[in-house]
């Protein structure tokens, strides 16, 4: 039996990708929680929370980015030029907030500048991912396998919608992080911060879901046209079910983790919905992954690599989130 090497490729970075949303998410949210909590103690046990781990959630990003070049150098060489601008941002972002983590805990005269830096690195991280994403589902303009497009295109209002919706799901994935690491008035701030997070998100995963369908024709067709709409028709009430849980776990506070699960079940079902407007795309409107692939010699022989680090990532990420389980000890430090 031949191996569908694209077919597994895709599902890899897709697992990846959202590996990273998921487990980066949280912790980017949290930055962004920063400037609500003034307090220095407070600010400790925020950043003390997600310190043991936060560095190995960015591997899935590396492994995202990397596979998606080494796997499908297509997509890799329209996608990157098109979206320059915002990808540039969030590195940076990125860079200023892992910098952020050691340098506050080493100076007293700049820890301000620091404690900024980890706030602001953390948005522009997470708005510019909403603004890639959004540039992506809009469509790419491509000609002769390259991009075609101009330097502003991915600027849209859908893009700063999604950009949006992204900058509010990361802050809600932090708070009900939050639930589950603290105690006292940090945790009860979280859950208030949480119920007013989660009406904004409910909000925009719909503004979202109703824009995405007439950006193109295959959208639309995938969701309204029949026999497809048998299929993707439980997609909104699977989000309601999770939106109404989230919305229950937010005023009982016997259950600290159903916050967090409930909105990692939202980030997981909008993915879920995003690749169903996408297959077999993968960079709309014109690009199939089939399309964008390397040669199966080159994907087979990545396979082998990936099979063999995949085990060791996941491996080590549960070790540590196991390690580092239960509340964070006020009276701890980073170092």
């Amino acid at each position: 039996m031949t191996l569908d090497l694209p077919f597994i490729w895709a599902g890899l970075i897709a697992f990846a990708v959202l590996a990273y949303v998921v487990l980066d998410g949280f912790d980017l949210g949290i930055g962004m929680l920063f400037p609500l909590f003034k307090k220095e103690r407070e600010r400790d046990v925020l950043m003390n929370s997600v310190a043991p781990v936060w560095d190995g959630n960015e591997t899935w990003l590396v492994l995202g980015g990397g596979g998606l070049l080494a796997a499908f150098p297509l997509a890799y060489a329209v996608i990157l030029p098109a979206l320059y601008a915002p990808l540039t941002v969030m590195l940076l972002g990125l860079i200023f907030r892992g910098v952020a983590f050691e340098f506050r805990w080493r100076t007293v005269r700049w820890k301000p500048v620091w404690d900024w830096s980890f706030a602001l690195g953390s948005l522009a991280a997470s708005f510019t991912q909403g603004i890639a994403l959004g540039g992506l589902i809009q469509g790419i303009k491509v000609a002769d396998r390259a991009y075609a497009g101009g330097w502003w295109d991915w600027l849209t209002p859908f893009s700063i919608l999604t950009g949006i919706a992204v900058v509010v799901g990361y802050t809600l994935l932090g708070a009900c992080w939050l639930v589950i690491k603290t105690e006292g008035d940090i945790q009860n701030r979280c859950y208030d911060l949480g119920r007013k997070l989660s009406i904004a998100l409910v909000v925009l995963i719909g503004l979202v879901s109703l824009w995405t369908p007439f950006l193109g024709e295959q959208f639309l067709s995938r969701w309204f046209t029949w026999p497809n709409i048998a299929l993707t028709a439980p997609m909104p009430i699977l989000v309601l079910v999770a939106a109404g849980a989230l919305w229950r776990g937010l005023h009982d506070y016997s259950r600290p983790a159903q916050p967090f699960l409930s909105a990692l079940a939202l980030f997981v079902l909008s993915y879920v919905g995003l690749g169903i407007s996408f297959w077999p795309l993968m960079v709309p409107p014109s690009i199939t992954f089939y399309d964008a692939a390397a040669p199966d010699a080159s994907l087979g022989f990545l396979l082998v690599g990936a099979a063999i680090l995949l085990p060791v990532i996941l491996a080590y990420t549960a070790y540590a989130y196991y390690v580092f389980r239960g509340k964070v000890d006020p009276n701890a430090h980073y170092h």
